[in-house]
């Protein structure tokens, strides 16, 4: 199965270029440093995930980017909280996270049957 043709590392791709986008402007470093690398570890691990062998090896980086999503979430909500990201764009990223994590919980799934 290519990575490129599931619909999760297309969305994690886009929620990443999203993310690098809008703090490209921001002038804390080690905040927007910390935010892009978790927001690309999603699509990465995805990535990486299926291009290994085994089912244990691809559910393990799967696994792997389900967490980056919940550590992309606390930080998006601690850049909303401090100023840093507006509401609405928060509201949506933090959506488009939470979707992704479902949706990497069916793919480990389906993975794993």
């Amino acid at each position: 199965m290519d990575f490129e043709k599931l619909i999760v590392w297309q969305r994690a791709k886009r929620l990443a270029v999203s993310v690098y986008r809008e703090l490209a402007s921001c002038n804390d470093l080690a905040f927007r440093s910390q935010v892009t690398r978790s927001a690309l570890s999603v699509p990465s691990n995805i990535a990486e995930g299926m291009e290994r062998f085994s089912v244990k090896e691809k559910c393990q980086f799967l696994w792997i980017a389900k967490a980056s999503c919940g550590e992309l979430r606390t930080q998006i909500m601690i850049g909303m909280e401090i100023g840093y990201i507006s509401e609405s764009l928060a509201a949506d990223w933090i959506s488009e996270s939470r979707e992704l994590s479902n949706m990497l919980c069916g793919l480990i799934k389906k993975i794993s049957n």
